[in-house]
């Protein structure tokens, strides 16, 4: 046991192979996103609509818990790539809805169809009472994690960064 901060070595192990698996994770989601020409951010707007269908900006900058500025951005070079659409909310005028086009409804699913596709490479040898004790753990993990980032710091211990923009 790691006695100056009382962390167990199966604790720092896990902790290092969660750290290595953000990494690898993010790199290569990076790397795919580019490919299309898409940052995470614009990514997570498209994944967003898909979900969502048309969205207000407002609703949408909740939904992503991103400034209503932030959204903008994001949807404007979204836009200029043709990927969405704005349109007058039929009920209030002071609102816009943001929608996928059709080029943005083929990249969200490209975006599905690549996911589907890892997910069965990651895990086909895997037995369901293997995945479901997996996503108990992940479930437990994102809990805590959620835990710990409402206090007032905005960020857990040992963890580091933001929010990417456009």
């Amino acid at each position: 046991m790691n006695a100056i901060h009382n962390v167990s070595a199966t604790q720092e192990a896990a902790l290092q192979r969660l750290w290595a698996l953000a990494l690898i994770l993010g790199q290569g989601m990076q790397s795919g996103l580019a490919e299309r020409g898409l940052t995470l951010a614009r990514a997570h707007v498209i994944w967003q609509l898909q979900q969502d269908g048309a969205i207000t900006q407002r609703a949408l900058s909740r939904a992503l818990r991103v400034t209503p500025r932030n959204v903008t951005g994001l949807v404007d070079g979204l836009e200029a790539d043709g990927l969405v659409a704005r349109a007058a909310h039929p009920t209030d005028r002071r609102a816009t809805l943001v929608s996928l086009t059709p080029k943005g409804v083929q990249v969200a699913e490209a975006m599905r169809r690549d996911q589907d596709g890892f997910a069965q490479l990651l895990f086909r040898d895997a037995s369901a009472k293997e995945l479901d004790a997996f996503v108990t753990m992940l479930d437990r993990i994102l809990g805590r994690i959620g835990e710990l980032m409402r206090p007032s710091t905005g960020s857990a211990p040992g963890m580091t960064g933001g929010r990417e923009g456009s």
